[in-house]
C-alpha cells in the first residue's frame, strides 16, 4: 500500500466520523426539540385549568 491509498483511507474515517457525531448531535436535538414541546403543552395545560 502506498502512502496515497492510506491517505485516502484516513479521510474516509474522519468524513465517516464527522457524519456519524453529525447524526448523533442531529437525534439529540431532536429528542430535546420534542421534549420541550411536551413540557411546553404541559405547562399550558396546567395553566388552563387554573
Amino acid at each position: 500500500m502506498n502512502s496515497y491509498e492510506w491517505i485516502m483511507y484516513a479521510g474516509i474515517a474522519v468524513w465517516a466520523g464527522l457524519g456519524l457525531y453529525i447524526f448523533t448531535l442531529a437525534r439529540r436535538q431532536s429528542a430535546l426539540s420534542r421534549r420541550i414541546a411536551q413540557m411546553t403543552r404541559l405547562a399550558d395545560e396546567e395553566a388552563a385549568e387554573r
